[in-house]
């Protein structure tokens, strides 16, 4: 017998607060903090850009308006994922 109501989905990311030094999110139930000192991108970008955050079918995220990819991996192990970024 299937269930009529629909679990949560635990897959998508979502962004919980955007303060001076960086940004909240939530995502596969954990928590992460995207300093802007390591993932630079997001200090100049807008609330509306931030915001929308899409997970990718291999669960990875991305941010479409800004052309921003990570994997999900990189967000326990940064060290092991070293950032290229140019402004």
């Amino acid at each position: 017998m299937k269930s009529s109501k629909l679990g949560k989905n635990i897959s998508k990311a979502e962004i919980l607060n955007i303060s001076q030094r960086g940004v909240w999110m939530l995502f596969l139930e954990r928590e992460y903090f995207l300093s802007f000192k390591n993932f630079p991108w997001f200090k100049k970008a807008s609330i509306e850009q931030i915001h929308n955050v899409v997970v990718s079918k291999s669960g990875n995220l991305h941010w479409p308006k800004l052309d921003v990819d990570l994997e999900s991996a990189s967000l326990v192990s940064l060290g092991s994922y070293p950032l290229v970024y140019k402004d």
